[in-house]
């Protein structure tokens, strides 16, 4: 499984980017594409997921509200919409696959996730 992640860059504070992810390759049949994120000094942290074919979804507390996680009609690719972003939100994202997940369940584990994409950056300046 190949993941190809996409739209990072720099907004100011309030403002909004949507990332992308893409899964090329073989996978289950209702993987979990999730995105996480880290900052500098800082250990890597969960930010949403979602089930390809189920469209379960979960978000960590830091973004409900802001981000919104929604896969495409072909569900190998999901987008994270980031709205109202902040200065805490500069951070690496990355996006990953657990290809195998539990039934009904959305994992904001790591070590979970078995197929991971390069990171794109992620600057909101204040």
């Amino acid at each position: 499984v190949q993941l190809q992640a996409s739209g990072g860059g720099l907004v100011h504070a309030g403002g909004s980017l949507t990332l992308s992810c893409a899964a090329s390759g073989r996978t289950s049949s209702n993987p979990v594409m999730g995105w996480f994120r880290q900052a500098p000094g800082k250990e890597r942290e969960f930010v949403a997921g979602i089930r390809l074919s189920g469209g379960g979804t979960r978000y960590a507390d830091s973004v409900k509200g802001r981000f919104t996680i929604s896969r495409d009609n072909a569900n190998t690719a999901a987008n994270l919409q980031m709205n109202s972003l902040k200065p805490e939100d500069t951070a690496v994202y990355y996006c990953a696959v657990d290809v195998n997940p539990a039934p009904r369940i959305v994992t904001g584990v790591p070590t979970m996730y078995e197929y991971w994409g390069q990171g794109t950056q992620v600057t909101v300046s204040s």
